[in-house]
């Protein structure tokens, strides 16, 4: 029989069988593979394209928005549409990254037990949001989800927002001086029917202030949470967008 020529040198034989070595190897293989994928991202000024309209939670949203994370509405309910032909004829345009550049954390979700909810805004009128959520087989017969009557009856105590802002605005959220400032005076203004919220409009484009939960004697949690269901996929005018869009 011929003699199985010796082998010299480094092979996978040496490699597979002293695991320090291997280490090594893989230890190197992936810090070239992260530095390709994250060198590249220091050069650029920011990886998400800003879209017109889109701008952070008037303090108002924002505690509504708290409300909804500590209901752990987002267990149920994902704030993200996917680019598929039935997720956009269902809830409409896919979601764009730039919408979530101020959520802090986001509310994307991948679980589904209720319908997605980042296009919400406007579908339904404060009243019935109201009912919906007091008592939601009312609404909608086979849901499964529970009642937050309580919310109604809760008046809203959000802490200092013009500290929510600050800390918010270290992490890059384009508050102003004046919306801190102007914060907590503008979480109450807002819920108030008859206040004087121009001012809050134009440092807050398309934000609408009235009473949300039927009861104008008090700002209830409520309130708050109506407040930001109802902002929800409002920001961006997805129709003028296809207008431009279509040929001439």
């Amino acid at each position: 029989m011929a003699s199985q020529p010796e082998k010299t040198g480094f092979s996978h034989r040496t490699l597979e069988r002293n695991i320090t070595l291997l280490g090594l190897c893989s230890l190197v293989a992936v810090a070239i593979g992260g530095i390709v994928e994250i060198a590249p991202l220091f050069w650029v000024d920011s990886t998400i394209e800003k879209v017109e309209g889109v701008r952070p939670y008037t303090p108002l949203e924002l505690a509504g928005r708290n409300i909804y994370m500590r209901e752990g509405c987002y267990v149920c309910h994902s704030q993200m549409v996917r680019p598929f032909k039935d997720e956009v004829e269902r809830y409409g345009h896919y979601s764009l990254a730039a919408e979530s550049m101020y959520d802090h954390p986001f509310q994307w979700g991948s679980k589904r037990t209720g319908p997605d909810l980042a296009r919400v805004g406007g579908r339904y009128s404060d009243e019935w949001h109201v009912g919906h959520l007091k008592n939601p087989r009312e609404a909608v017969p086979e849901s499964i989800m529970p009642p937050y009557a309580f919310l109604a009856e809760k008046p809203l105590n959000a802490g200092d927002m013009a500290a929510h802002l600050k800390a918010l605005r270290a992490v890059g959220v384009p508050y102003t001086d004046k919306d801190i400032e102007q914060a907590n005076a503008d979480l109450v203004a807002q819920a108030t029917p008859d206040a004087d919220i121009a001012d809050l409009q134009a440092r807050y484009p398309k934000s609408q202030g009235r009473d949300y939960d039927g009861n104008p004697a008090v700002v209830t949690e409520m309130d708050a949470l109506v407040a930001y269901l109802q902002m929800l996929g409002t920001l961006v005018d997805f129709k003028a967008g296809e207008a431009q869009e279509q040929p001439k």
